[in-house]
Parts: structure tokens; C-alpha cells; sequence
């Protein structure tokens, strides 16, 4: 093997070289074996050596970490800037990342745990910190030379950064292959279509995977520098999640709770829900009760109720699952209320006197009563139309006033379209009650 390019490095890592220009020596080092890197970084003072180390790419600072005498790996994270530090450490597998903070000064290891410990349900927990990025000023042999060093397979394009290590384009690997090696690598960079922090929420991801056509989410640290990729199955995951959290808490289950948590967790999480249920219940209940002698009168009434309850309870299921799934897709916002309950208030309306006719027409065939068709009809209108403004404004309120729309918005609608149903058909039984009498036991 030539020798020569250690030679040239071995001259041009001086110690002034790596005080006055660290970008520069770290993009030579970068092009150089990890452990020819490692043994020029070795051999100059601490100091000078972390300017250089601090300044390489997030990879190229772990094979290089790995291969440093341990004193001077140790010096190196502790001096470093504590994101740079935690870029390389995200890295390590848990124990060898757990024993190299053991080395470490009590507080230096408290203050890098802290930021290694990213929250739940954010980017930082979702991507792969094991990035190989290129560095902007490159040509197109060396950003080559850069990928075959990677040598990771199912690659499809790979990031580049500017000598601060922040995000500047991406480059695809075809291009890369088919591209003159003489042409500098910024001509055939292209821009990034999104990026996220590493502390953004997955909401964002999610959002952001289904505005564009990406397979590959670059996330970025507090200070801006590249430290991360959210690949897709990791996208496909956050949007399966999110899919199935809703689902969840639309009928008052918390996102938290899994199909085999303990019992008492499943408990504590959905027991506060059903007793709000339970009140709603009541208050559907009260207002059965405020008819009770009317029915007492109709009996046909009470095995007529759970029909106009459940045909309304369904069409506000149908308006709210459609206008959530609107707002998770951003397809609509709040200013977009009118339209959006316009038109399901319009569904409901001809849906309603579409099953109205076929209710009547049934309840005509069992009771021979035109006047308990009437009264069902007027019902069931008047039910339906009103299911479809609640299931559109229901999850647009609680956005409004910054709730999850998906919060227990079932339980909610339920109670509406229930006192709604019950109280319809039993009011305008009430009104029709001496046509009734004439035709119905």
C-alpha cells in the first residue's frame, strides 16, 4: 500500500494546522483510513487534536473515537461541544456507549445522558444516527472514494453538509455514479425537500411524510448540524402508530396503553372516560324520562327508539371519521369550518330523507300507523341532519380550543346524537300524541 497519502497528512496536521484550520484537517482525515486518522490525531497535543475531531463528520468521528487512546477519547468528549459529543455516542450500541460515559467526569456524564435521552414519540427516538454524510466542497471522485469507505448497501441518496456540519443538499447515488469524477459535487447536489429536529414531535413526521415523496427524513440538532435519518420504515411505522393512536383515543383509550398492558394500568387509563360516559348516559336517560307518560301511552314508541339512535349514531360516525381524518391530513383547517359543515349538514339532510322513506316504509308494514310514520320520518331527519353537524363540528371545537381532535370525540357525538334522537322522536310524539291514540295501542 503507497504511503503517500500519510505522508502529505503527516505534514499537513501540524499543530498550527489543526488550531488554524480544523474543517480543513477534518476533510483530510475523513479521506484517510480510521486508523491512520487515529494515529495522526494521537500524536498531536489534546487540544489541537479536538478542533479537528470535533469537526468530522458524525461517522468519521466514531471510527476514529474508537480507535484513540482512551485518555484522549475521554479528553475529546468532555471538551467537545456537549451536541457534538452526543452526536457520536447516539451511535454506540448501549453498552459500549454506557462504559465510555462511565469514564467520564460525574457531571460531564449527567449533563451527555441528559441529551442523550431523548423524549418519546419525537424524531430523535425514531432515527438512525449511523449517517455518512458528504462534505459540500467535494469532487465527484472523492465523494466516490467517501462511499465506498461507507460501504453500507441500499443506499439511494446520500446528505451533504457544509464544513459546520449543518444540512446542505442531498445527492442521489445514481447521479453520483453516472457524473464526471472531475465535477465538483455541488453541481449535481439538489435540495433537501424536508428535514425535522430531533426534538420535533412525530405528529411532524408524519405530517411531513405524507406532504412528500421521500424515503429518507434528514434530522437535524439544536445547533443545525446533520445528525441523523429517519429511514422509511421507520415512516411507515410513525404513520401506522399515529393511525392506530387516534383510533384509540377516539373512544376514550389512552395512546399509552398496548394490547398487553396489565390490567391495572388498562383500567386507570380508560375507567376516568367511562364514567364521563356514564354521566352522558344519564343525561340521555333524563330525557327519555321527561316523555316517560308518553311512552307509558305508545308502547310502539320504546322498540321504536334504538332505531332512530342508532341510524343517527352511524351517520355522525361516518362525518367524524372523515373530517379526522381531514384534520390528520391537513386537508382542512379550522378555516375551512363553513365548507366542511356545510356539507356534511347537506349529507345528512338527504341521507336522512332517503332512510326516512325506508324507516316509514317499514314501520307502515308493521303497525299500520301513518301517524308513527310521520313522527319516525320527521324524526330521523331531523336526527341524521343533526349527526352530520356533530361529527364535523365535534373534532373541529376541540381543535379549536387546542385539544387532539381525536380525544374521546366518539363518547362526545354519541351523547349528541342520542339526547338529539331520543328527544326528536319523543317531542314530536308528544305533539302528534292525539293522532296517535287514534291508531296506535
Amino acid at each position: 500500500m503507497s504511503t503517500e497519502p500519510v505522508v502529505v497528512a503527516d505534514a499537513a496536521l501540524s499543530q498550527r494546522f489543526l488550531l488554524d484550520y480544523p474543517h480543513e484537517a477534518a476533510r483530510l482525515l475523513e479521506s484517510l483510513p480510521a486508523d491512520e486518522a487515529a494515529a495522526l490525531l494521537a500524536a498531536q497535543p489534546p487540544h489541537a487534536a479536538l478542533r479537528a475531531w470535533q469537526a468530522l463528520a458524525g461517522d468519521a468521528a466514531l471510527r476514529t473515537l474508537e480507535l484513540l487512546p482512551v485518555e484522549l477519547g475521554v479528553h475529546l468528549l468532555a471538551e467537545a461541544e456537549p451536541v457534538s459529543s452526543v452526536a457520536v455516542l447516539t451511535q454506540f450500541e448501549a453498552a459500549p456507549r454506557e462504559a465510555w460515559l462511565q469514564r467520564l467526569h460525574p457531571e460531564v456524564a449527567q449533563e451527555l445522558r441528559a441529551l442523550l435521552a431523548y423524549p418519546e414519540d419525537c424524531a430523535g427516538r425514531m432515527m438512525d444516527p449511523r449517517v455518512s454524510p458528504l462534505r459540500s466542497g467535494m469532487t465527484v471522485a472523492e465523494a466516490l472514494q467517501r462511499l465506498r469507505q461507507i460501504r453500507r448497501s441500499g443506499l439511494r441518496e446520500l446528505f451533504v453538509i457544509d464544513d459546520e456540519g449543518r444540512l446542505a443538499g442531498r445527492v442521489e447515488v445514481q447521479d453520483l455514479a453516472l457524473a464526471v469524477p472531475e465535477l465538483p459535487l455541488a453541481d449535481i447536489t439538489r435540495p433537501v425537500l424536508a428535514y425535522v429536529s430531533e426534538l420535533d414531535p412525530r405528529e411532524d413526521v408524519v405530517e411531513i411524510l405524507q406532504a412528500q415523496p421521500i424515503t429518507a427524513l434528514p434530522v437535524v440538532n439544536v445547533v443545525g448540524r446533520f445528525v441523523g435519518v429517519i429511514r422509511q420504515a421507520e415512516l411507515v411505522a410513525a404513520v401506522e402508530e399515529e393511525s392506530s393512536l387516534d383510533i384509540q383515543t377516539m373512544v376514550g383509550a389512552s395512546p399509552d396503553e398496548r394490547a398487553l398492558s396489565t390490567p391495572g394500568f388498562a383500567v386507570r387509563k380508560r375507567l376516568p372516560w367511562l364514567q364521563i360516559n356514564l354521566l352522558t348516559a344519564f343525561l340521555a336517560a333524563a330525557v327519555v324520562g321527561l316523555f316517560e307518560s308518553t311512552i307509558a301511552r305508545f308502547t310502539a314508541l320504546a322498540v321504536l327508539l334504538p332505531v332512530v339512535a342508532g341510524q343517527s349514531g352511524n351517520a355522525g360516525a361516518q362525518a367524524l371519521a372523515v373530517t379526522m381524518r381531514g384534520l390528520v391530513l391537513r386537508e382542512i383547517s379550522l378555516r375551512h369550518w363553513p365548507a366542511v359543515v356545510g356539507k356534511e349538514a347537506l349529507t345528512g339532510l338527504v341521507n336522512g330523507l332517503a332512510v326516512a322513506a325506508t324507516t316509514g316504509l317499514a314501520v307502515f308494514v308493521w303497525s299500520r300507523s301513518l301517524a308513527l310514520v310521520g313522527v319516525i320520518m320527521i324524526a330521523m331527519v331531523i336526527s341524521m341532519l343533526a349527526a352530520g353537524l356533530a361529527g364535523a363540528l365535534v373534532p373541529m371545537l376541540l381543535r379549536r380550543f387546542g385539544q387532539d381532535p381525536a380525544t374521546a370525540s366518539s363518547i362526545i357525538l354519541t351523547t349528541v346524537t342520542d339526547v338529539v334522537g331520543f328527544f326528536s322522536f319523543l317531542g314530536i310524539a308528544a305533539l302528534f300524541a292525539p293522532l296517535l291514540a287514534q291508531s296506535v295501542t
